[in-house]
């Protein structure tokens, strides 16, 4: 079992609320239950340290829980140029999504999971690419669909990218998702909306600031080594100014896909406040048990129905 690392008492730190409750730490009302054993999965995977995996318990409830990193960190071993020089926050590399592909099929038709989420997506870099990122988000989707049993997601900070497609509830009815007030939820985050899909607002939104129009027509009336100078100070302005309204797009995109326009078009179930979250999970882990035991007695009610209907066709055929 991995010794518990220092973690922030934030709800933005999905391994954090995980391993205070460990420590016996329940300042944030949250996490597995500190007086039951736990048992991390495939603690020593090198290259998947982004996600950590606990066999624990929840309100008394077995369940297999996951939580991602979300703090750079430090990568072992050797560092091919075209990955990552450390493990990014909040991000799912190949290996850390073998792991929680692995995690959700060795739960299946077991025990409930819970998964505490801080998660932007995937990473894309060539190295990521190269070593099978695609197929192995595409795993986690696989075993979303195919998991037989509770399962509860719970947004913590963000939700974004290719995470908020393979931890759809579109892929299993059994799957129910919720977010903490404040977090967001969309198919993009803010910040590479606005420098990809927005990067020519962006760029009309900085040229328009006073402050760029001022120096224009300063370097339209300066001549020689001076127009040269205000140039160069035009350049520098310019970064600085399309870095503000960067982070301004980005700021007004976040505000218009909460987690409340999540919730409306059906991505969400629940939106709760940080103190209810650990009641939330029990409730819903305790939600899914039940509704996995009633569909098991229809099943078995049916299939009784059906011999019972095979019983009284064989009498009839035999008078």
């Amino acid at each position: 079992m991995r010794v518990p690392a220092t973690a922030h008492l934030d709800y933005g730190n999905s391994v954090a609320l995980l391993r205070q409750a460990q420590r016996g730490n329940t300042a944030p009302e949250t996490g597995a239950d500190h007086d039951e054993i736990k048992v991390e999965f495939l603690a020593g995977m090198q290259g998947a340290e982004m996600s950590v995996v606990w066999d624990a318990h929840l309100g008394g409830f077995p369940v297999c829980a996951i939580g991602i990193e979300s703090k750079p960190v430090p990568r072992l071993g050797f560092v091919p140029a075209d990955g990552p020089d450390q493990w990014t926050a909040g991000t799912l590399f190949p290996l850390a999504s073998k792991k929680v592909a692995r995690a959700i099929n060795s739960a299946s038709n077991n025990r409930p999971v819970v998964v505490l989420a801080n998660l932007s997506g995937f990473d894309g870099s060539p190295e990521s690419m190269r070593k099978l990122q695609l197929e192995y988000g595409a795993e986690i989707g696989r075993a979303v669909v195919n998991f037989k049993g509770p399962m509860v997601f719970c947004v913590i900070s963000r939700y974004h990218g290719g995470a908020y497609v393979v931890f759809s509830s579109a892929l299993n009815a059994g799957l129910e998702v919720a977010a903490l007030e404040g977090t967001y939820a969309s198919v993009i985050g803010g910040a590479p909306a606005a420098a990809v899909v927005f990067a020519t607002e962006v760029e009309a939104r900085a040229r328009k600031d006073v402050r760029l129009i001022q120096l224009t027509e300063a370097i339209a009336r300066a001549e020689g080594a001076e127009k040269g100078r205000l140039r160069a100070k035009w350049n520098e302005l310019f970064q600085v100014i399309h870095s503000e309204k960067l982070g301004e797009v980005a700021n007004e995109f976040d505000r218009i896909h909460s987690v409340h326009r999540a919730l409306s078009v059906g991505a969400l179930h629940h939106i709760i406040p940080p103190s209810k979250l650990r009641p939330y999970l029990i409730h819903a882990v305790e939600r899914g048990i039940t509704r996995e035991e009633e569909s098991a007695t229809q099943r078995a009610d049916a299939k009784i129905s059906i011999f019972k209907d095979m019983e009284r066709l064989a009498a009839v055929r035999a008078s």
